[in-house]
């Protein structure tokens, strides 16, 4: 037996404990398991109440204190449960899908204190890609950060397809039965689910996603205010070539040209029978995208130009900076003064761009997803939607589905992406390896779109950064990125008591010390 003092000069209340018996060594063993995350190793129950030997405690007294000690302990493991349950990406299994392709699935993240009536985002993946891996690119621009601090909802749909439909004539008509139904049925579905502002419906994408957007904008006027579409294509170009859901070499290199008035005549034709409002359009794009050629969106302009009913000089032009490279940024305003075009080139930049993908501080302002209530600003400042609503005349008049100068060559693409392609059209890699074989090293940044850990080559979608090229091959070598780990809760079940981070050692003594309060007020009050 050893006795030691419990106070500042040896003095004070006598501590003299016996040894444990196995039932308390047990008992010790399961509540200090909470601390092995953040200090690397369980402690003793002597190491967490600061004794090694015996006292002359009661076993009541013992037993009384070491329950509250121990349920002291245990404060940081249901901190870390209650962290576990935090906001997170879910699959949807019962979206009410219906006449729509089986091949599209929904995912949903709902922040943990959404908006009284939220906005709708919807986030669309590149070919290749999954919800996951595009939600990762969202939390690389701090779009997620912003629906967490907005309180707006992300509908992420996904397809099993390499690429999204936004050809054939069931995804570019209202309605059809395409993908695009597909994801106006997600965003039906939420506003029940979540009582979501039906009026504040958005979307945004990069690559095929970026696609999907205007597709989106397009077909749906009616569903979507607005939208924000990253290294896309015009409305309906998809369709000349391949519009089954994979590649379109002539559209993705740029040969698909027409007039503004026959690109808006596309447009027009998708929902022949509206009139009303049409959303507002954000553009991004690299001038160096080895891709989705330039070309794209100078097209994109011309056709969202004639169907907002806008000049072809823009209202203002100016330089910023985009990621890691200037950019060139015109803005269009309609006649109450609103911007309701928004087009940055990044000079020098790749596909996606890479370096700026989802990039909140210019989407979140211009679709307005930082207002928390009230109205689209937009249609608040113009109050009946602005004269740039009304589009084009002779909207009945489709030119055709494509009206392609292109007769079908590859661009010189060294074949078609879907049979695999160069270096230069899987992503633009940079170490110029093989689509089968690409290095990890110029695969994509896992911050950005995923880690490439599934074996992800330069075909398999992962691009210098910006988590995937449009032009991936279902058979190319790796598998998509799944995104960052990040996205998955921690299991509830492991006690992840990191949540306390370095300051978690403290609790032991803590702990401690409330019993010895407790101890020297019963004394006292003997």
């Amino acid at each position: 037996m050893a006795t030691k003092f419990l106070g500042g000069n040896g003095k004070g209340l006598p501590l003299t404990l016996p040894q444990r018996t196995k039932p308390q060594q047990e008992h010790a063993e399961r509540f200090s398991a909470c601390h092995c995350s953040a200090v690397g190793r369980r402690p003793t129950m002597g190491q967490a109440f600061g004794y090694a030997n015996s006292s002359p405690f009661s076993q009541k007294t013992l037993m009384q204190s070491r329950r509250l000690a121990s349920s002291l302990v245990l404060i940081p493991c249901l901190l870390a449960s209650a962290r576990a349950h935090a906001a997170s990406l879910q699959k949807v299994n019962d979206w009410g899908a219906s006449g729509v392709p089986a091949t599209v699935s929904m995912y949903v993240y709902v922040p943990d204190k959404p908006a009284a009536k939220p906005p709708i985002l919807v986030l669309s993946h590149y070919c290749g890609g999954t919800a996951a891996a595009v939600f990762g690119q969202a939390q690389s621009g701090s779009l997620i950060k912003a629906a967490d601090q907005y309180g707006f909802i992300v509908v992420v749909p996904q397809t099993s397809k390499n690429c999204w439909d936004v050809g054939s004539t069931k995804a570019l008509t209202h309605d059809g039965g395409g993908d695009t139904q597909a994801v106006a049925q997600m965003v039906k579905y939420t506003i029940t689910k979540y009582q979501a502002d039906a009026n504040r419906v958005y979307a945004t994408g990069d690559s095929s996603g970026g696609m999907m957007t205007q597709a989106l904008l397009a077909v749906y006027p009616d569903v979507f205010k607005a939208g924000s579409a990253f290294a896309g294509v015009p409305a309906g170009c998809w369709a000349v070539g391949d519009p089954d859901g994979s590649w379109s070499n002539q559209c993705a290199g740029g040969q698909v040209t027409h007039t503004g008035q026959e690109w808006g005549d596309l447009v027009h034709a998708m929902d022949p029978g509206y009139s009303g409002h049409r959303p507002r359009v954000q553009l991004f794009h690299g001038d160096a995208d080895p891709t989705i050629k330039y070309q794209n969106f100078t097209e994109s302009i011309k056709q969202w130009t004639n169907v907002l009913g806008l000049s072809t000089a823009p209202t203002s032009t100016d330089t910023v900076t985009l990621g890691t490279h200037q950019a060139t940024r015109q803005r269009w305003q309609n006649s109450c003064g609103y911007v309701v075009l928004d087009a940055f080139t990044s000079k020098g930049g790749d596909h996606g761009p890479s370096d700026a993908l989802f990039n909140a501080s210019y989407v979140v302002p211009f679709l307005g997803l930082d207002r928390t209530a009230g109205a689209d600003p937009e249609l608040e400042k113009c109050a009946t939607g602005g004269s740039g609503s009304g589009g084009a005349p002779n909207v009945g008049g489709n030119t055709g589905s494509g009206g392609a100068s292109a007769t079908g060559g590859s661009l010189g693409h060294g074949g078609s992406l879907a049979t695999g392609g160069t270096s230069s059209s899987a992503g633009g890699a940079t170490g110029g390896g093989a689509t089968a074989g690409g290095g990890a090293a110029t695969g994509g940044n896992p911050a950005s779109g995923g880690a490439l850990s599934a074996g992800g080559s330069v075909a398999s979608g992962a691009l210098a950064g910006s988590g995937g090229s449009a032009g991936r091959s279902p058979s190319a070598a790796g598998s998509a990125p799944t995104g960052p780990s990040s996205t998955t809760p921690p299991d509830a079940g492991s006690c992840a008591c990191s949540v306390v981070g370095e300051n978690h050692s403290s609790w032991p003594a803590f702990a401690f010390a409330t019993v010895l309060l407790l101890r020297r007020r019963r004394l006292r009050a003997g």
